[in-house]
């Protein structure tokens, strides 16, 4: 999991193995396609995400059928296998999907509400407890401390003293696991409080011009989100990555957190400044491999508090909704910031992608 490609590819190469590089435009044309299906057996879903999909199956009758007609649909419609997992709450849901993985015989799909509560006692404990949704290593090893090792020992534990060592979060998933449902399902998904967008360079990069071209791209791709979901941000950061596998070269990475004079959305005012804080922190001695920007106080768009100093927010936002119609209608990067894109080194190799079948019209298969 991360393993960079290098350090893997003489294995890969001598056991047969295909790999194959990245390609987020099929994998989001495809998780839309499956949860598009998903969403007809329930008006009451949660895409959590890309892969993943809570369905509330309420009142339905005979689950494990429709469990099996859902998950037969998904792979004949689109060719993606996928597992189902019932349960009373969103946790146990999770932990039966993670059996209905593990386990041949439930053909894909296991209810839990099936089982007895000796069944139950007896199949939480033998799964460990870091196979719990939301208990990673950490949790897992203060846990263990506790004398918690099986989920059956996280369900079954102190709720008090659980309480007082981990907090509320760990006693929802307790509660959850009893069959308390406390994680309500999210029909609306919320706006994002920070937004990311960064990417490893397909080469290092020497060259400011280079940096602050690949940065337009970014400030380009965060700005589209932010304005997708109706909101401005306050606060930019900026940040420079050199090559963290290459220790034989000098390692710098730097970052840079400015409050905005006003909230924005725009991304010329954005690039402006990211263009200013890249050329704060470039330093010609280093080799970059990776460079973000990372977009925080969102809120929504008219929520700000003024500045008696500063002159009155602009509210025209005729040009990023010109901007933002002619690439959803004709493509992301069709219409760019004239900083962006002039420089094609940095950019993603790809040199193994696989077809985009579903994306492309060069690539749709032909009989």
């Amino acid at each position: 999991m991360g393993q960079p490609w290098f350090e893997c590819k003489a294995l890969a190469e001598e056991h047969g193995i295909l790999a194959l590089s990245s390609n987020y435009a099929l994998y989001a044309d495809l998780s839309n396609r499956v949860m598009s299906i998903l969403s007809e057996y329930s008006p009451r879903h949660e895409v959590y995400s890309i892969d993943e999909c809570f369905v509330d199956l309420t009142g339905m009758q005979k689950l494990r059928d429709v469990s099996y007609a859902m998950r037969e649909r998904v792979i004949a419609w689109t060719g993606i296998p996928v597992c189902v997992g019932i349960g009373p709450t969103k946790t146990l849901a999770k932990l039966a999907n993670h059996i209905a993985k593990k386990h041949p015989r439930s053909k894909g799909v296991f209810n839990y509400n099936d089982l007895t509560q000796v069944q139950q006692d007896k199949l939480l404990s033998q799964i460990e407890v870091g196979e719990v949704w939301g208990v990673g290593r950490r949790i897992s090893a203060r846990l263990a401390e506790h004398g918690i090792h099986t989920v059956q020992d996280l369900r079954s534990a102190h709720t008090a003293t659980l309480r007082a060592e981990f907090g509320v979060v760990i006693e929802k998933t307790q509660r959850e696991l009893q069959g308390v449902a406390c994680i309500d399902l999210q029909e609306v998904v919320p706006d994002k409080k920070q937004i990311v967008s960064s990417r490893s360079f397909g080469q290092t990069v020497c060259d400011v011009a280079v940096l602050k071209d690949a940065m337009s791209t970014f400030v380009a791709n965060a700005c589209a989100k932010l304005r997708a979901q109706g909101s401005h941000a306050s606060l930019i950061q900026v940040s420079l990555h050199t090559n963290r596998f290459r220790k034989d070269l000098p390692q710098y990475n730097p970052s840079f957190t400015l409050p905005l004079p006003q909230p924005t959305n725009d991304s010329l005012v954005v690039n402006r400044w990211a263009d200013y804080l890249v050329g704060r922190l470039f330093k010609p001695e280093y080799e970059y491999k990776k460079a973000g920007i990372m977009l925080g106080e969102i809120s929504p768009v008219g929520q700000y508090q003024a500045d008696w100093l500063e002159p009155t927010q602009a509210t025209d936002t005729r040009l990023m909704d010109v901007l933002d119609g002619l690439n959803k209608r004709f493509g992301r990067g069709t219409v760019k910031v004239s900083t962006q894109g002039a420089y094609k080194g940095w950019q993603m190799r790809q040199e193994r992608k696989s077809p985009s079948y579903t994306t492309d019209w060069d690539y749709i298969p032909c009989a």
